[in-house]
């Protein structure tokens, strides 16, 4: 199966045991008539596949805080029921903000973070590019990401080269994202975390999945759900809705996950 066939995506990882069995899990824009068109929800493998293609439908405007609490939770889960014996990652640019095509409002910073997370699990990994329309925020985007696989953090000011007129008129590397409504409201997000996991809990008693001794090295990184990276850049619109509760999409009184279920 070719995730490289699926775009425009965020992620993709392919989560494999040994060769004959592999797991696939995609984060994407999903509805509107949006190309392709599958990737939805109900979409989760089929025969002896069945259950394992994970599929995550988001809609337009989601952000660093929503996404990365979405991903992490998710990613976490399907490692600690799966056990990867590899993992290869796709990182498609195109769900950063002002992207040409795309449709999220995804920092160069809560891209990364994503990355920096699964590289924690210390698990073989295979990083790969992806789509991506807005070509020298892909630069800076996969930039950035290459400095989180070899632990070297990378000054903000892009030196001077020979395409340096692209990243004018500011010159650096990090890209910040908009102010945009995010249409994923709090029922969304929670109705595909819970759908998730009753798939992954499907998996832990599918015929013919094999145990395997869980290797020295492998945890899964410890993570607050609620926890921002300090060092992020956050818009002051973002800001204003980081007020929640533990185990809620929630963010504050004018965020469109309000108690009406964001209508």
């Amino acid at each position: 199966m070719s995730l490289s066939l699926r775009e425009p995506l965020d992620f993709h990882l392919i989560l494999s045991i040994h060769i004959c069995r592999v797991m696939t899990v995609s984060f994407h824009k999903y509805g509107d008539m949006f190309f392709p068109g599958t990737g939805d929800i109900k979409d989760i493998g089929d025969r002896e596949g069945k259950y394992y293609a994970i599929n995550i439908p988001l809609k337009d405007g989601i952000d660093d805080t929503s996404f990365t609490r979405l991903f992490k939770t998710i990613i976490a889960k399907v490692v600690e029921t799966y056990l990867p014996g590899a993992i290869v990652l796709q990182c498609g640019a195109d769900s950063l903000a002002r992207d040409r095509l795309g449709c999220f409002n995804l920092s160069i910073e809560g891209h990364a973070e994503c990355v920096k997370f699964v590289k924690k699990f210390k698990i073989p990994l295979l990083v790969t590019g992806g789509g991506g329309y807005t070509k020298e925020n892909v630069a800076r985007c996969w930039a950035v990401e290459t400095g989180v696989l070899l632990d070297t953090e990378l000054p903000n000011e892009i030196p001077d080269n020979e395409y340096i007129e692209y990243f004018g008129p500011d010159y650096t590397l990090k890209v910040p994202n908009l102010n945009m409504d995010n249409l994923n409201s709090k029922t969304y997000l929670s109705s595909i975390k819970v759908q998730v996991m009753e798939s992954l809990r499907a998996i832990q008693h599918a015929p013919g999945v094999q145990m395997q001794e869980v290797p020295p090295d492998f945890y899964v990184p410890d993570f607050d759900e609620d926890e921002l990276d300090p060092d992020e850049r956050v818009d002051q619109h973002t800001q204003d809705k980081q007020v929640h509760r533990d185990d809620e999409y929630y963010e504050g009184d004018n965020d469109n996950d309000h108690d009406d279920g964001g209508h």
